[in-house]
């Protein structure tokens, strides 16, 4: 049985480039091989010309080119793949998501508004591929302080615990397995927590914190259970904090080696996959890569 690749999505800017490093990584460390694909689209006459004016020819990839050079010399490469495909990068690359472990992009592409702080291409893979999807930032972005940490690496992972995702504490618990990395586990939970007194008032909370917080660990605790099991030698640190989980999430993506969230589920009324408001926080503002995964087919 053959193994299925990393796959970097790169279009010629730095943000690919930098994506494409963290897939060669993965690559590596997952004993993967790596597929580099650059999707090419046309533009219409008078488009910027970071769009095609035809179809692409395969032998002459200027981008794929470019990703040659930029990976030659290094030590002990994976094997390596190179693909040139046509088509809305935004829909040719969720597709590709059925063939791969990985699919790695940067936060922006070429293309788009230059104030935009995600690309729809991200957007839209992180929303709609099978696979878990990585999207890497650009350095420097800023975000609140958290907590002090220990040092060492440190993968970061969201977990609700009125709707836990088993994929996405299953692929956390597996990258800081392959990364010797400790796991930190974010479970947020709402406080004050409003109660309905009368249409369009709320009353104050009567549920004692203390409380809250309690259940809410013991909830998270019983969630991650099953993981530390199959990952004895990994620290787990288990954070409960009040409060937003976006901006908990995203205050503790600084200095991590990864942040795992999971995309939403399918619901009945709403069948059409989605990514919630705390995900796309964190692709936004989050100052590590970020992984998106989807839910088990079952739970889909």
């Amino acid at each position: 049985m053959s193994t299925l690749p990393v796959i970097a999505a790169v279009d010629g800017s730095d943000d690919g480039l930098r994506a494409l490093d963290w897939a060669l990584a993965a690559a590596r460390t997952r004993r993967a091989p790596l597929r580099v694909v650059h999707v090419r689209q046309y533009a219409p006459w008078g488009q910027p010309d970071v769009l095609v004016a035809g179809p692409p020819d395969p032998a002459e990839d200027h981008v794929l080119d470019q990703v040659r050079t930029h990976l030659a010399g290094r030590a002990d490469p994976p094997a390596t793949e190179y693909v040139a495909l046509e088509g809305t990068p935004g829909a040719v690359l969720p597709e590709l998501g059925s063939a791969a472990q990985l699919l790695v992009l940067g936060s922006r592409g070429r293309g788009g508004f230059v104030g935009l702080l995600l690309g729809s291409s991200g957007m839209a893979a992180a929303r709609d591929a099978d696979c878990p999807v990585v999207v890497v930032p650009r350095p420097g972005r800023d975000v609140p302080d958290a907590p002090p940490v220990e040092p060492g690496p440190r993968v970061v992972v969201g977990l609700h615990v009125d709707s836990p995702d088993e994929a996405t504490l299953a692929f956390a618990f597996g990258e800081a397995a392959l990364r010797a990395a400790r796991v930190q586990v974010v479970a947020a939970y709402t406080w004050p927590d409003p109660t309905w007194a009368v249409p369009g008032d709320y009353a104050p909370a009567t549920l004692d914190q203390d409380a809250v917080e309690g259940e809410t660990r013991t909830l998270a605790e019983s969630f991650v259970a099953p993981h530390r099991e199959r990952h004895p030698d990994l620290q787990v640190d288990l954070y409960v904090p009040p409060g937003d989980a976006a901006g908990h999430l995203v205050a503790a993506s600084k200095d991590a080696e990864l942040l795992v969230v999971g995309r939403h589920r399918r619901r009945l009324l709403a069948p059409a996959r989605m990514i919630g408001s705390v995900t796309q926080a964190a692709l936004l503002h989050a100052a590590s890569p970020v992984a998106v995964v989807p839910p088990a087919a079952a739970a889909e």
